[in-house]
């Protein structure tokens, strides 16, 4: 008997399998309606589920919900899954759709995904498995406003305060996997959710190592202790042998976001728009991607991704021009006896050498900056989400459906909201007003096209560089595909060879 129990576990270890990736900080909110940095993003979407979500292709596929159709312009009816359990072994059910559109609607909560929602005139419970959603107008996001993960009403329905509830560090949800452990500046460790109804994980344990450095994850990822992560294009360029090339595959394409520098509009230094232009024409953005990115990406010349009907094309990136920045500055009233001077604030990690280098080029015209560098979340804590800045500089990640609310809408700067540089234009307020309640594909690009114009003429950031994104995975794992989500859009049927 003893010896076939310990055959069985033999079985069951060699059987078992880790994922080992990386963080670089560490998550706020394990909470998806309240995850507003890219760490907490991460971990939220192995834990939870939307309603719907894209496929490789990035086209809409069902996720908790069965079907959907649209019963007219303004009304979208749902008929959801019922075969899905929460990790405590509660049913899922259209009680929990209900509540989490209740709770993001709710004053009480800080969140920046509340903008797409304000656009629904009701949710209706039809039974337990089917719910029908009102517009107040056709809205042209009425589908993706669903992939928003839903939230366990059993669990948070008497919670007083879901802003600080202990749920955002211990979360149910129906995901693929469920958190094992969390503590801040630690690992985080997940576990295969046995009754996720796809299908349990092949792989048993996901282990994300808290590396905040990044050569810490470099030299991890060459000593073949992680399985997936990213390089940069210093590493790819110069950095790596042909071991690595041997037990790592490498993905690389142009990434869903961009670089920049985002001014604080309602401090005083920064209500001149000539400052701000001028500010852009000291810099040379091409130099930043041939310095920092070994020509591994692009100039970012606006809000909106490469490749979408809302990117503007006309547009160009502003070329360096030192005399015309001195100028601009000199009719605002700073010359070498009165330079114009300020502070970017950022986290620790790769963006200080850009900050450094913006510095160095600034000089060039007369300009003082300063750089403040600091752990990411102090830095999201104590300086953006407070606004207390004269200039940031951060990322921002793009969706494959541009919604500019969230970012550009002057009723986004307030508590929660993603303006926090208090951009406000009424014009591109009217535009994106008038967008969302445009269906026709063509008449909606060319309003955004419009409205990336304005937004690049008013200068609210320095807009710097697309990176490309150089991912890596283990060739001990399969399948892997490349995707335009991504590589890890199935990684719930990937298999760690031993």
């Amino acid at each position: 008997m003893k010896t076939i129990i310990a055959i069985l576990i033999i079985a069951l270890h060699v059987n078992s399998s880790t994922l080992h990736m990386s963080i670089s900080a560490s998550p706020a909110r394990v909470n998806p309606i309240l995850s507003t940095d890219s760490v907490s993003s991460e971990i939220t979407k192995w834990i939870f589920n939307g309603l719907i979500t894209y496929d490789k292709d990035a086209k809409i596929k069902m996720d908790l919900a069965k079907s959907y159709r649209f019963i007219d312009d303004t009304t979208l009816e749902f008929t959801l899954r019922n075969d899905i359990l929460w990790s405590d072994g509660e049913k899922f059910s259209a009680k929990d759709v209900l509540f989490t559109y209740n709770t993001i609607i709710s004053p009480k909560i800080f969140t920046p995904y509340s903008s797409s929602f304000k656009h629904i005139k009701s949710v209706k419970i039809i039974n337990d498995y089917k719910i029908v959603v009102k517009y107040k107008y056709p809205y042209f996001k009425a589908l993706e406003t669903w992939m928003m993960e839903i939230l366990p009403e059993h669990i948070l329905k008497n919670e007083k305060d879901l802003m600080t509830a202990p749920f955002n560090h211990s979360p149910i949800g129906t995901g693929p996997y469920t958190l094992k452990k969390f503590s801040i500046s630690n690992d985080i460790i997940l576990d295969a959710n046995p009754t996720y109804f796809e299908h349990k994980p092949n792989i048993d344990k996901i282990i994300f190592h808290f590396l905040p450095d990044n050569s810490a994850k470099f030299l991890m990822l060459k000593s073949k202790k992680l399985d997936v992560g990213s390089l940069t294009p210093l590493q790819l360029e110069r950095q790596l042998d042909s071991d690595f090339k041997t037990n790592f595959s490498i993905y690389e394409d142009l990434a869903h976001s961009y670089s920049y520098v985002g001014f604080n509009l309602k401090n005083s230094k920064f209500k001149d728009n000539r400052v701000r232009e001028a500010l852009s024409l000291g810099i040379d953005r091409q130099e930043l991607v041939d310095i920092l990115y070994f020509g591994h990406g692009q100039v970012c010349t606006g809000p909106f991704m490469p490749g979408t009907g809302a990117f503007n094309k006309k547009i160009r990136a502003p070329q360096k021009n030192a005399k015309k920045a001195v100028k601009l500055l000199a009719l605002a009233g700073y010359n070498s006896d009165n330079p114009f001077e300020f502070t970017i604030t950022t986290s620790t990690g790769g963006r200080v050498k850009t900050a450094e280098i913006l510095q160095y080029q600034l000089e060039k015209i007369g300009v003082k900056v300063h750089i403040r560098v600091m752990e990411w979340q102090a830095f999201l804590n104590t300086v953006v989400l407070p606004r207390k800045f004269e200039s940031v500089l951060l990322g921002w990640s793009l969706g494959l459906k541009p919604d500019a609310y969230s970012i550009w809408h002057s009723d986004s700067s307030k508590k929660g909201g993603f303006n926090f540089v208090s951009y406000k234009n009424d014009r591109v307020d009217k535009l994106i007003k008038k967008a969302e309640k445009i269906v026709d594909q063509k008449k909606f690009d060319t309003i955004y096209r419009e409205i990336f114009s304005l937004i690049t003429q008013d200068n609210p950031y320095l807009f710097l560089v697309i990176p490309n994104s150089i991912t890596v995975v283990n060739k001990k794992i399969e399948p892997v595909s490349p995707s335009i989500i991504g590589v890890m859009h199935n990684t719930i049927d990937w298999i760690k060879k031993p």
